[in-house]
């Protein structure tokens, strides 16, 4: 499949010999190791939410990679925001943050509130609507080391968030913010949360359930005035999980007012950002509704590319040792749109 985007790039993403079923690529991006020559990371801990009468200051986890102080401010910085259940450390932001830094970008790696190991420094949950504390920690960073240009990437839900945080910007957006980029984004609350429950994607559903019960439960050890953990009994889907955990202790009257008050899909009009969405059309879970789809292309600031395979978070064609290019598709594609709006 081949379509021209606006901005001059391709759909020109070819599967891995044998990785052409969704379900594959989606299992081989999520455990193929990246190569990361990565420098130690400077561990910076940004207020996302400050304390009320009732409860203590939020904090979400950022791990940092800086170019030398004298040429900082000028260089791109790339916020690169996991998805649901995933960390700093997932596989796709260390592949991202290693072809970003051999760019000379500045890397944050943003962890969600709790996600990283962090549940101590928030007494709150996470969930898909959180776009403030993106916003949080972009404009910490601004003012703190006088950034002139920041991009936001974000993967699935964290591909939400940072869609949700330029369209809730709008024509407010600040002129350092330079391009938006979702992979694989989760738009759709609603109807993705249904396609996890579909027979097929049974096994995908339970393993984001069981770390989400999880953490829930080590919430309730840490918060235990706040929480109650027998309300984890007897969840066996995502969405319930999100009306009774999600929605209660995160002020939505269930999971439908949730589902749709969190979405980007919402806001996505609004754009006015340089935007680049890549979306498989065989990715497992991820559904974009036609009304979203339309809105989209309605959009003239936003680039939609979407391939025939790819999976979900994936996009893994033949490597070239000749050339050096290992065959993480997305993260090239998403690379270029970010330099040429640097």
């Amino acid at each position: 499949m081949q379509a021209a985007g606006r901005e001059g790039l391709t759909v020109d993403f070819r599967p891995r010999r044998f990785l052409t079923n969704g379900h594959l690529q989606t299992i081989a991006g999520n455990y193929f190791a990246r190569v990361n020559i990565l420098p130690p990371p400077e561990e910076q801990s940004v207020e996302v939410s400050r304390a009320s009468q009732n409860q203590i200051a939020s904090q979400v986890l950022c791990h940092c990679h800086w170019q030398p102080e004298e040429v900082r401010a000028g260089r791109p910085t790339a916020i690169i925001v996991h998805g649901l259940e995933g960390s700093s450390n997932s596989q796709y932001v260390i592949g991202n943050s290693n072809k970003l830094w051999r760019e000379g970008c500045n890397i944050v790696r943003m962890n969600m509130r709790n996600c990283g190991g962090t549940e101590a420094l928030t007494p709150t949950l996470y969930h898909s609507g959180l776009s403030n504390d993106v916003l949080a920690v972009m404009n910490h960073f601004v003012a703190k080391y006088g950034l002139r240009s920041v991009s936001l990437i974000g993967y699935s839900m964290g591909g939400n968030l940072v869609l949700k945080v330029a369209g809730e910007l709008g024509s407010d957006a600040s002129d350092v913010l330079h391009s938006v980029i979702g992979v694989s984004p989760a738009v759709d609350l609603g109807p993705s949360a249904d396609a996890l429950h579909l027979p097929m994607n049974r096994l995908y559903e339970m393993k984001f359930l069981r770390a989400l019960l999880r953490r829930f439960r080590r919430k309730a050890i840490l918060f235990p005035r706040a929480y109650d953990r027998n309300r984890a009994t007897g969840i066996h889907s995502l969405r319930e999980f999100d009306d009774r955990i999600t929605a209660l202790y995160s002020g939505f009257s269930g999971a439908d007012d949730y589902y749709h008050r969190a979405a980007a899909a919402r806001v996505i009009d609004r754009i006015v950002v340089p935007t680049l969405i890549l979306h498989a059309l065989d990715d497992p879970f991820i559904r974009l509704t036609e009304k979203t789809r339309e809105t989209i292309k309605a959009n003239p600031h936003i680039t939609l590319l979407e391939s025939e395979h790819g999976g979900h978070c994936a996009f893994l064609s033949d490597s070239d040792e000749a050339t050096g290019y290992d065959g993480y598709w997305a993260e090239y594609t998403l690379l270029r749109f970010l330099l040429a709006h640097a």
